[in-house]
C-alpha cells in the first residue's frame, strides 16, 4: 500500500494539523527504512503504512497512527525512542517502545505457555492498551503477507498467532480482527484442513447463497409487516476456523456440522432488539437451551447481543444475532472503539494521558494488569490465566438481583471474591437458591448466591483446588504466601539466634553497620527480615550466615544420638549404592547421547515438566519448568528436552524440607518411611527452633514424581509432622 492511499483515507477523518504530523512521521519512517525491502520485494515502508491503514480503519487517535508508521524504526534502524519523543512527544514514544519490547520477546510455542507469553505482552504494554492495538495490527498485516515466508516460518508464526494474538483480540472484543487472524492462521498452520474446508464450502456455495437469500427475504417481509422501525439484515456462513474448531471439539465430520449459517439483525434500540426476537420466535422454532441474552448480561469484553438458534423451513439450523448498531460497532472493533478519533488540535491530543477509561469498561484487562503485578511467578500467572483466556459462560445473581459473570466451574468462593477481597478471605458457608451448599458447589446459570463470613476464617490451600477465577486464586495465594513468609520469618530468626547462641555469641552484634549491609546485598536481601525469611525457607543455612558474619572459626554443631544413628544409615547406604551416571533418561532434541546435568537449584525428576539450557563447556542444564532461575536465562540458549522411556530404574536427587514438632524418635520414623519407599538418603541436616519445632532437610534419591508424591503422603502421616515440602519451600 502506498502512503498516498493512506493519506487520502486519513483526510476524511483527521484535521489538517494532524495530517501535517502524520506526513512528518511518514518521512521519518521512509528515511529510516530507505534501502530495506520485504520478502515480497516491496520497499519495507509498505509494511508500516499497511499497519497504519488498519488502525486508521479503526479510527484510532493520532498518536496510534503515528506510532504505527514508526513502530519498527527503533528495532530495525538507528532511530531511538528519544528521537521520537523530541519530534512527536512521549505518548508516541511510549507506544513505539512498548511495541519494540513485544517484538523482542521470545515466545514458547506450546499451549501451556500461552498465558506466560501473554504476561510478557502485558509487561511490555505497561498501562497503555494502544501498544497491543498497534501490535495486533502489525501481526494482522504480517499474516496477510505471510505467503512470502518459508513453510516452516509460516507454520510457526501462524501457531503463535492462534496461541497469543487471536485470543487477545477476542478478549479485547475485536471480533473482526480475531476472525481474520484465525482464518489466516488456519491456512498456514493447518493447510490440509484449511483447503478441505474451502472445497467443502465451495461445493455448496450456490445452495447456501440461495438459502440465505430465501431466509432473508422471508424474514424481511415478516418484519416489515409487523414493525415500524428500521432494521438491517446480513446473512453469512460462519468463518472457517470456527467450523474447524467445532469439528475438532465435537469430533464430528464436516457433514455433521449443521449450524454453519448465521444472520445478524441490527436495530436502533434495546427495546427493538427484544421486539424483533419475539417476532422471529413466532416464525421459526427456537432450539431449547441455545438462547443467550448478552444484552442483559454482557460478556467480559463488553460484547452485547441476543443469540438464538432456530430450525429453518428446510430443517436447517440457523443462528440469529440481534443487536443495536452501537452494539455491533463494539462487537466488531471492541476496545478500539473507545479510542475513536475525535477532531481536536494535535497539541492538545497527541500527548494526552487522558485515554479512555478502559479499566472500568474492560474489567478483565484491569484485573489482568493487577494480577501480573501481584503474582509471584510466571507459572502462577499461567495457572490463573487459564480460565481467563476462555469466554465466561455462566451468570448468577446476588440477593439484590445484580448479575455476576463467571467461567464454567466457578464456586461460591469465586463469587465471594468477586464481591470483595475481604468477603472472599472470610467466607465460611454459602446458600444457593436459599439452600445451604458446600463451598465446592459448582455454580449453575441463574443461581442466586448468598455467602456467610466470619472474621476468624482465613483462606485454605484446599480452596485452590475448587475455585476457577484468577482473582480468587491470586488472592488466596497472596494470603497463604503472607502467612508462610510470617512463619518463615519467625523460624529463620529463631534458627539464627539459636545458632549464634550455641557459638557463645549474639546475632544482634552483627546486624548493623556497612559490613552487614554489604552482606544483605550479597544475599539479595533488602533488610534483616528478608534474611530471616531466607533462612526460614531453608534457602540459607545458619552456619553459613555465622561463617560469613563472624571472624571466628565456625564451631562444630553437635548432633544428638538420633541424628548420628540416621547418618550411619546414610553412610552405609551410600557406600553400597551405585547411581546411574548416564543421561538419566533425558532426550535433547530427540537425541539420547548428549551430555546433560541436573540443576541443583530445583532438582528435576521424571514426571516434572522440564526445560533445557545450553551451558558453555558443561552440556545441557536441565531445570524444572517452574524454576525461578529459568526466567533470567537468555531464551536463545533454550533447547527442547523430554524424559525418554529409560527412566524406570534411574534414581534422581530431590531435596525435602520437613517441619515437625521436636519429638523423640520422629527422625527414626522418617528414616523408616524412606527405607520402605526405597528412597536412599544421601544427606541430612536438622535443627530446632525456640518453639520446640524441628526443621530437617533430606537429600534423597528417588525414581520419579509419582513415587515422590506417595512418599510425601506417607511422611505427612507421621505423628508430629507439621509440613513437608520439596525444594526447601515450607
Amino acid at each position: 500500500m502506498s502512503f498516498d492511499v493512506l493519506l487520502k483515507y486519513l483526510q476524511n477523518f483527521y484535521s489538517k494539523e494532524d495530517i501535517v504530523m502524520l506526513e512528518k512521521a511518514y518521512q521519518m519512517a521512509q528515511k529510516a527504512h530507505e534501502g530495506s525491502v520485504r520478502r515480497s520485494g516491496e520497499p519495507y515502508i509498505t509494511h508500516p503504512v499497511g499497519v497504519a491503514y488498519i488502525l486508521a480503519q479503526l479510527k484510532l487517535d493520532v498518536a496510534s497512527i503515528i506510532a504505527a508508521l514508526l513502530h519498527d524504526t527503533v528495532e530495525d534502524t538507528l532511530i531511538t525512542t528519544q528521537d521520537i519523543n523530541k519530534v512527536f512527544g512521549s505518548s508516541v514514544a511510549d507506544i513505539v517502545d512498548g511495541v519494540t519490547k513485544i517484538t523482542k520477546l521470545k515466545f514458547r510455542h506450546t499451549h501451556e505457555k500461552q498465558a506466560e507469553n501473554i504476561r510478557k505482552m502485558i509487561v511490555a504494554m505497561g498501562s497503555d492498551v494502544r501498544v497491543i492495538l498497534v501490535k495486533l495490527a502489525d501481526r494482522l498485516h504480517n499474516m496477510r503477507t505471510l505467503n512470502y515466508m518459508s513453510f516452516q516460518k509460516q507454520a510457526r508464526i501462524a501457531r503463535e498467532t492462534l496461541d497469543i494474538y487471536a485470543p487477545l483480540a477476542s478478549r479485547l472484543g475485536m471480533s473482526s480482527i480475531k476472525i481474520e487472524l484465525e482464518d489466516l492462521s488456519l491456512k498456514y498452520a493447518y493447510p490440509d484442513e484449511y483447503h478441505f474446508l474451502q472445497e467443502k464450502i465451495k461445493e455448496k456455495r450456490k445452495d447456501r447463497v440461495a438459502y440465505i437469500d430465501k431466509f432473508k427475504l422471508t424474514l424481511t417481509k415478516n418484519l416489515e409487516s409487523r414493525i415500524d422501525f428500521d432494521f438491517d439484515i446480513q446473512g453469512r456462513s460462519k468463518h472457517l476456523y470456527s467450523i474447524y474448531k467445532k469439528m475438532e471439539t465435537s469430533n464430528l465430520p464436516y457433514e455433521q456440522i449443521y449450524d454453519i449459517l448465521a444472520f445478524r439483525i441490527c436495530v436502533n434500540s434495546i427495546k427493538e432488539c427484544y421486539e424483533t426476537l419475539g417476532i422471529i420466535h413466532s416464525l421459526w422454532r427456537p432450539i431449547p437451551g441455545r438462547f443467550k441474552d448478552f444484552i442483559a448480561m454482557p460478556k467480559a469484553n463488553n460484547y452485547q447481543s441476543l443469540h438464538t438458534t432456530l430450525i429453518g423451513n428446510d430443517g436447517e439450523r440457523v443462528e440469529v444475532q440481534i443487536r443495536t448498531h452501537e452494539m455491533h460497532e463494539l462487537a466488531e472493533w471492541g476496545i478500539a472503539a473507545h479510542w475513536e478519533y475525535k477532531s481536536s488540535s494535535y497539541s492538545k491530543d497527541i500527548n494526552s494521558k487522558n485515554t479512555p477509561d478502559v479499566a472500568n469498561k474492560f474489567n478483565w484487562l484491569r484485573e489482568l494488569i493487577q494480577m501480573n503485578q501481584e503474582t509471584y511467578s510466571a507459572d502462577e500467572f499461567l495457572e490463573n490465566m487459564k480460565s481467563d483466556l476462555l469466554e465466561s459462560e455462566i451468570y448468577v445473581f446476588t440477593p439484590k438481583g445484580e448479575v455476576k459473570e463467571f467461567p464454567v466451574g466457578a464456586t461460591p468462593i469465586d463469587f465471594a471474591y468477586s464481591i470483595h477481597t475481604d468477603v472472599g478471605n472470610h467466607i465460611v458457608s454459602a446458600c444457593v437458591n436459599k439452600k445451604v451448599v458446600p463451598l465446592r458447589y459448582i455454580l449453575q446459570n441463574g443461581d442466586t448466591v448468598e455467602v456467610v463470613t466470619s472474621k476468624n476464617q482465613s483462606p485454605s490451600k484446599d480452596w485452590l483446588k475448587f475455585c476457577a477465577t484468577s482473582k480468587a486464586k491470586g488472592q488466596i495465594r497472596a494470603v497463604i504466601k503472607k502467612e508462610q513468609r510470617s512463619m518463615s520469618k519467625k523460624i529463620g530468626q529463631d534458627m539464627l539466634e539459636r545458632y549464634f547462641k550455641k557459638q557463645s555469641n549474639k546475632l544482634s552484634n552483627y546486624t548493623s553497620g556497612e559490613v552487614f549491609a554489604e552482606y544483605l546485598q550479597k544475599q539479595g536481601c533488602h533488610k534483616l527480615e528478608d534474611l530471616f525469611i531466607k533462612v526460614g525457607f531453608g534457602r540459607l543455612e545458619p552456619s553459613l550466615v555465622y561463617k560469613d558474619l563472624s571472624p571466628k572459626e565456625e564451631k562444630e554443631f553437635k548432633q544428638d544420638s538420633e541424628i548420628e544413628t540416621l547418618e550411619k544409615r546414610i553412610e552405609s547406604n551410600n557406600s553400597n549404592k551405585k547411581f546411574n551416571k548416564d543421561n538419566s533418561g533425558v532426550q535433547v532434541g530427540g537425541e539420547n547421547d548428549i551430555l546433560v546435568r541436573f540443576a541443583k537449584c530445583c532438582y528435576p525428576i521424571p514426571g516434572d515438566s522440564i526445560v533445557g539450557f545450553v551451558s558453555v563447556g558443561r552440556g545441557i542444564s536441565i531445570h524444572r519448568a517452574d524454576c525461578e532461575k529459568t526466567f533470567n536465562i537468555d531464551s536463545g540458549r533454550y533447547v527442547e528436552v523430554n524424559w525418554n522411556n529409560k527412566t524406570n530404574n534411574i534414581t534422581h536427587r530431590v531435596r525435602l524440607c520437613v517441619v515437625s514438632f521436636n519429638l523423640p524418635g520422629i527422625l527414626a520414623k522418617m528414616g523408616d518411611v524412606f527405607s520402605v519407599a526405597e528412597a536412599n538418603i544421601e544427606n541430612l541436616k536438622a535443627s530446632s527452633t525456640l518453639d520446640n519445632r524441628a526443621i530437617s532437610y533430606f537429600d534423597i534419591q528417588i525414581k520419579n514424581l509419582e513415587d515422590l508424591e506417595k512418599l510425601l503422603l506417607e511422611i505427612k502421616k507421621i505423628k508430629g509432622v507439621i509440613q513437608v515440602s520439596r525444594d526447601h519451600r515450607v
